[in-house]
């Protein structure tokens, strides 16, 4: 086994590098305490039984991914080893401080086919679009579009825009169920200068074909901002084949961390046309105290310039849970968790009561990790849905639709709860 040991005066640490927990077979000193230096700290044995990976919830049938994760167990241990950094902060060395973010850019960059230095740590995806909408230089008369019943963070991030730069806002509705690539590609104008808009969308579930919105973006000069806040960590992903140019996501939903956290990708290529701005004295091009600059520091050159203020150090609970998070999601692996998904959205759908209606794609291939149904009438959905809520069975309510995500420590029997919940 691989340990790693830190001694500061009479203290010994001692950690198993495969657990991040100290190791029964390793020699103890009287006051040992748990830290992790470059650990990863998640088990490498293969997992057959994913459920076990979290702490089991004992009060409600959970089926609300979408909304907030639950974190598994190796993502609590690593934060009670974060507060326990933060107790005895003398027994860490300096360059363990920038260690967290290092780990979680790698992570991420393995996820979605990129490279760690394109990747930001960040905030939140709302984070990522602001970063956009300050880094380009625009014009009056510039548009921006986004979809009809976006996610809030679009046009919390755009509407400001028109009166600020000049910039016109335009929304495309569907003109069938679902915002499709057709709808924004045939909306774009020559004045198009970026489309900015989700992934898989937060209420019904709908898969964009990016790849297809990207190509015509391209093709005249406008840049795509891609949301991919629920789909990231669930739905396998290559930057290469999205071809968009950002990428701005949450943590806290599919990546299984906190409120908080996120990242946001940056194509090479933008790195360095963006506008200066202020950036965190961490967003240095240095990862070690000694190299860097105090009096007239330089941002880095990669997408580390926009990392979030004091996403830097492993004393950072959130960081220190991001870092955990990503690499369980990345040993997972998406694929498994959209299929596991598929097959218990299917099942729902096949189940459902004549009065309910499926509100997302049938075709898996159009489809997220979550799904939407309603009940006949708006009326009838709030009900059903409070009947759900009643029953302890916890969905989300999304524009009018009762959303339903699983993850891996749901099962059939839930999905099973939730019918016989609806048909009662």
């Amino acid at each position: 086994m691989a340990f790693a040991r830190y001694r500061r005066g009479p203290l010994t640490l001692v950690i198993n590098r495969a657990t991040g927990q100290l190791d029964s077979g390793a020699p103890r000193g009287q006051d040992e305490l748990i830290l992790c230096k470059g650990a990863n700290m998640a088990t490498t044995q293969p997992v057959t039984d994913w459920k076990k990976e979290w702490f089991e919830i004992e009060d409600a049938t959970y089926l609300n991914t979408s909304a907030h994760a639950a974190m598994p167990r190796v993502t609590l241990r690593a934060v009670q080893n974060s507060i326990e950094a933060n107790k005895f902060p003398h027994h860490i060395d300096d360059d363990v401080f920038f260690e967290a973010p290092i780990r979680i850019r790698a992570s991420l960059s393995k996820m979605i086919g990129a490279r760690p230095e394109e990747i930001a740590v960040t905030s939140g995806a709302g984070t990522g679009v602001a970063a956009v909408a300050h880094l380009l230089t625009w014009k009056p008369g510039d548009e921006v579009i986004t979809a009809k019943g976006e996610f809030p963070v679009q046009y919390a991030t755009w509407k400001p825009m028109e009166e600020r730069e000049g910039v016109k806002l335009t929304i495309v509705a569907p003109r069938d169920c679902f915002i499709t690539a057709d709808d924004l590609i045939a909306a774009m104008t020559p004045r198009t200068r970026v489309v900015s808009v989700s992934h898989v969308r937060f209420d019904d579930g709908s898969l964009l074909d990016a790849a297809r919105v990207a190509a015509a973006c391209h093709a005249q000069g406008a840049l795509l901002v891609l949301d991919v806040s629920q789909s990231c960590g669930a739905v396998p992903m290559n930057v290469k084949n999205l071809d968009a140019d950002f990428l701005v996501c949450a943590g806290y939903k599919w990546l299984l961390s906190p409120y908080g956290t996120g990242f946001f990708w940056v194509k090479s290529e933008h790195q360095d046309t963006g506008r200066p701005g202020p950036f965190s004295w961490t967003s240095q091009a240095t990862d070690s105290f000694f190299a860097m600059r105090y009096v007239d520091p330089k941002p880095s050159r990669s997408a580390k310039r926009w990392d979030s203020g004091e996403a830097a150090t492993y004393f950072n609970f959130n960081l220190a849970a991001m870092d955990a998070s990503v690499d369980f999601v990345l040993r997972a692996g998406p694929e498994l968790v959209r299929e596991h998904n598929r097959k218990l959205l299917e099942l729902l759908f096949e189940h459902l009561p004549k009065d309910c209606v499926v509100a997302s794609p049938l075709d898996s291939t159009q489809r997220g990790p979550c799904g939407s149904f309603t009940a006949r009438t708006p009326e009838k959905t709030v009900e059903v849905y409070q009947k759900l809520q009643k029953e302890h069975v916890v969905v989300a309510m999304r524009e009018g639709k009762i959303r339903v995500s699983p993850h891996l420590f749901n099962s059939e029997r839930d999905i099973d709860r939730l019918i016989s919940v609806v048909t009662s």
